[in-house]
């Protein structure tokens, strides 16, 4: 497993997104439902435990009460990883997901990528200077996400962060709304994807890819081989994993990512690695 650092943090290349878990399916209410239904606790610590044997020590996951519960069991299975939360828009202040987090062990929180974006419609971005102040205050490594290239244009330029969250496509509007609304109609265009990572690529800090799957649209040989040709040393990809029909779905997107690396420049792929 390769890895890189944010922060003092090790962190590996690799990072499990919790889309899944949490029933975000980008796809349908249907598949929704089915990714609610399949991730008990029990079945997302299993996922947990597979991918700290494997040597993924980080996870992206929203700062809500089903996620605490997730956590709360995986360390009495003796699991440890370095929790990123994402702050969940219907707690309100970005700020009351990271105490929630702070509270509960996490090793840094970001501001949803939705909120971040609905802060741009609504030429609010000035607000997060402090957000991101205080979410440092707390301990915790900050960052933002967002789906709007814009977004992290005006962040060079005005914000100091830990890390950043660049997803590749701009499913749906945040305008008028910053939550996800499930089933909502989603658009996963090559252009967006193109124009992330031209910023991503002069941006100062260490970026987490994701949507680099396309919520399952891409496939994932291709889609792994581009992340890995954008992607610069200190960067990760984060993937969410839904293992009701591959239950070897996260060892295998590991080895695809593993072999996407292996075919870029050595000075780009391997920062840091790590035989466990």
């Amino acid at each position: 497993m390769d890895y890189t650092r944010i922060g003092k943090l090790l962190i590996s290349r690799f990072i499990l997104g919790a889309n899944p878990i949490s029933g975000f399916s980008h796809q349908s209410t249907a598949m929704d439902a089915q990714m609610r239904d399949h991730f008990s606790n029990p079945r997302a610590v299993d996922l947990l435990l597979e991918a700290q044997a494997l040597g993924v020590n980080a996870w992206v996951a929203r700062a809500d009460d089903h996620i605490l519960s997730i956590l709360s069991d995986f360390r009495a299975a003796g699991g440890q990883i370095n929790w990123l939360a994402q702050s969940a828009p219907e707690l309100g202040s970005p700020l009351l997901s990271a105490e929630r987090a702070a509270r509960a062990g996490a090793a840094g929180c970001h501001i949803h990528g939705g909120v971040m974006d609905f802060l741009l419609a609504q030429n609010r971005l000035g607000e997060v200077d402090e957000i991101i102040r205080q979410i440092r205050s707390l301990g915790l490594l900050a960052g933002i996400a967002g789906h709007n290239p814009r977004i992290f244009v005006w962040a060079r330029e005005n914000l100091d962060v830990d890390y950043c969250m660049c997803s590749y496509y701009n499913p749906t509007p945040r305008e008028e709304h910053p939550g996800h609304i499930h089933g909502a109609e989603e658009r996963f265009l090559e252009d967006d994807r193109q124009a992330m990572t031209s910023v991503i690529a002069g941006l100062p800090w260490p970026v987490i890819h994701y949507k680099i799957l396309a919520a399952g649209r891409n496939d994932p040989r291709a889609a792994f081989q581009y992340a890995a040709r954008h992607m610069r040393p200190y960067d990760c990809v984060c993937v969410g994993i839904y293992n009701r029909e591959n239950p070897a779905m996260l060892r295998s997107d590991i080895a695809l990512f593993t072999e996407a690396l292996s075919s870029v420049p050595v000075a780009q792929s391997k920062p840091f690695q790590t035989e466990l």
